[in-house]
Parts: C-alpha cells; structure tokens; sequence
C-alpha cells in the first residue's frame, strides 16, 4: 500500500488518525456552537466516498470552508481553543508557505517531508481551504483564478527552493532547476512574504461581497481546479 511510502509503521498512521478524529470533533463542536458551516474536500471527500473514511494511506483530514465561515473561524477559533489548539496560518506563524489554515493540537509534533527546512512550530492538525466566490464568467474566473493561484505560488517559493511538483521526466528536472533560481533571486532581492501573501488574498477574495453561483478554492498545484456550486454545499 501506498502509505508504506511514508509510513513505516502502520499503527503510527492509525494512531495518526485517532488524533485527527479527536482535532475534528472539537472542531465540528465550535461550528456547531456558532453556526460555522463547512464541508469535506480534497482526498477527505475521496475517502469518504470511496473508502467510508480516509483513504488507507492517508494522514490528514481536509475541510473547506467558504470565506464568510472561513473568516468567522478565524476570529472565533483563537479565543475559545486556545488551551489545546494553535491556529496555522501565514497572517499567526512565521515561516508558513501556504494560503491555507492549520488547526493544530498542542503538543504534538508533525513534520512534512517537503517543509522538513522550514522552522515552523507544528504540530498533528486540521487541514482547512477558504473557498471564495469567483464569476460566473468563465473568463473573468480563470484571470482571477490564475492569477491568484500565481502569487500564491511565489509566496511557496520564496520560502522553498525545491516544492512539491507534479510533473515528471525533463519537464520535472527543468522545473526544478526553475524554482531554486526563482528561490535564490527573491532572496536576493528581499521579496516580501507578507505582501505576496496579501496580494494573492486579496485576489482570491476580490467577489465576496457579490452573490456568484460558485466558489473554488484557488491554491491546488493547477489553477482554478476546485470549483463547486455554491448551491451543492450550501445550506
């Protein structure tokens, strides 16, 4: 099986398991509370349909939320978990590559192959992926989309020189040879994390005060992917 990869010992992934199990009940019991919606998504929704629940390698559970409840999270969250949890993100912890949040157990230590160089205080955690409105014109979506997807993508390489990539052969070689150039000169030239994060935000966020028929996830390793209706998800 595939978790082998990773995971020399089955019991340490089934372990695994049991605390993200226990990270999602507390969580699901803070939406409950203050009427936080969310849903499952990415290889959490894959296991549920195929495996009724995770799938058997896998070591993480991913939920998504849209930006109304994502931001509601945000603010609530830090108050009332604050004794077992740490809240993840790019805006709370220093070093932190990505565009999503992290609802982390204090604790506990967890450490990602392909962040293994960054000094990030983690620990076992939710995954969670703010879902945003995008337009209903298939054009106006995948310039916002692209174009997010973009930024966010630079704000991964000036934190890693060698990121996950899904491609293979010589197009894999030449990418990575692509992306420790592109990690050296935005080093060189002090590009800021925090202002490529702030723009990618502010492009993914740009439609959410308007009433759209979709939202997406715009951070996948290929752009505007994740796309739903928001009508499939909502109430």
């Amino acid at each position: 099986m595939e978790y082998f990869k990773e995971y020399d010992d089955k019991e340490i992934l089934e372990k695994l398991k049991a605390y993200e199990l226990g990270i999602f009940k507390d969580f699901s019991e803070l939406c409950e509370k203050h009427g936080i919606d969310y849903f499952a998504c990415g290889g959490t929704t894959i296991g549920i349909a195929r495996h009724n629940g995770f799938i058997p390698w896998d070591d993480d559970i991913d939920l998504g939320l849209t930006r109304k409840n994502y931001e509601k999270f945000l603010k609530i969250a830090p108050k009332e978990l604050s004794e077992k949890y740490k809240v993840i993100n790019a805006e709370t912890t220093k070093n932190y590559p990505l565009m999503t949040t992290r609802l982390a157990l204090k604790g506990t230590r967890f450490k990602e192959e392909c962040y293994k160089n960054l000094d990030i205080d983690n620990g076992i955690f939710l995954d969670l992926f703010c879902f945003d409105n995008i337009p209903d014109d298939d054009k106006r979506m995948k310039r916002q989309g692209i174009s997010a997807w973009f930024w966010a993508k630079i704000l991964v390489l000036l934190y890693i020189d060698e990121p996950v990539i899904y491609v293979k052969g010589a197009k894999a070689t030449i990418t990575r040879i692509a992306c420790k150039m592109a990690h050296k000169l935005f080093k060189l030239l002090k590009v800021s994390p925090e202002k490529i994060y702030k723009r990618a935000k502010r492009i993914a966020s740009a439609f959410k005060d308007q009433k759209t028929k979709r939202i997406a996830y715009m951070f996948d390793p290929s752009p505007y992917t994740s796309i739903m209706n928001i009508d499939d998800v909502e109430p």
